[in-house]
């Protein structure tokens, strides 16, 4: 069907509107980043009348953005990679495999995400901290207790998405594989997981961003050692004074690696996401 003026004329609309509401407070960063602290203070201009890059220098001092970024990526990727490692394996079997309990596990992954993460935090703070009292394992306040936090919530997620792609690929694939005299394990890795870049990226990208992204675990289960960026930028905000300048200029800054990553990867994310829910 044709589309109509009025019609071509609406979607602009909407898509400038939309684009809008997403660059215009991109732009107000950029902007009080370039700004000396008195000016972002004061009243708001859109333009940088005394134009500066001492933010960009400052914020490194003033709270330690390095430790605090280092923590981030360490814990995301770990938590990342250790959910699509175990996603994979646990898909493959339950799109290849009928076994007894096949369903009463998808429904239970699949429930899990019915729970707000909140109901989750004080159980954890409690084993985490009772857990090292009786053993010593130092859990509470380690980025190894928040990576285990991380992997409980993406784990569920990515075996459901990749029950889904795994299901999108032709059984006939595997059954070529054994023909060849392939094992379960050989055809995983050699037949399926070939086919299935698009939904592994996707959860992995996904499994990143809920790490990289996450506050209220991050800021109960962490000290100022294992503290995360998210966590971390509430540094900027002291007794006396916020220097929102320095706030705009580490949000920026810790945010390139993220849509560098994600615009690099985009196309397999949104094939990964489009085949799963297809499926």
């Amino acid at each position: 069907m044709r589309e109509t003026a009025a019609e071509r004329w609406s979607r602009r609309i909407v898509l400038t509107l939309l684009a809008g509401f997403v660059l215009v407070p991109l732009y107000a960063m950029v902007s009080s980043a370039l700004k000396p602290l008195r000016d972002v203070q004061g009243a708001f201009t859109w333009w940088p009348r005394h134009p500066t890059l001492q933010a960009f220098v400052d914020m490194w001092s003033t709270v330690p953005l390095g430790r605090y970024l280092l923590n981030s990526l360490l814990v995301a990727s770990v938590a990342a990679i250790f959910s699509v490692s175990v996603a994979i394996f646990a898909a493959y079997a339950v799109s290849r495999y009928r076994f007894r309990g096949r369903q009463v596990f998808s429904v239970t992954v699949l429930s899990t995400q019915m729970f707000p993460g909140i109901l989750f935090l004080l159980p954890l703070f409690l084993i985490y901290v009772n857990l090292g009292n009786a053993t010593g394992i130092a859990l509470y306040a380690s980025r190894t207790g928040l990576i285990i936090t991380y992997l409980t919530f993406s784990l569920p997620f990515s075996i459901w998405m990749l029950v889904g792609y795994f299901d999108s690929i032709p059984r006939g694939l595997d059954e070529a594989a054994q023909v060849d005299g392939a094992g379960p394990l050989r055809t995983l890795f050699q037949v399926v997981l070939p086919a299935a870049v698009p939904g592994v990226v996707a959860v992995t990208v996904y499994a990143f961003m809920t790490a990289w992204g996450e506050v209220l675990f991050a800021s109960v289960l962490t000290n100022e050692d294992s503290r995360t960026l998210a966590v971390g930028l509430q540094g900027y905000s002291t007794q006396f004074n916020v220097y929102w300048n320095q706030v705009m200029a580490a949000s920026l800054v810790v945010s390139v690696p993220v849509v560098a990553g994600f615009l690099a990867l985009q196309r397999f994310f949104v094939a990964g996401l489009t085949a799963g829910a297809a499926k």
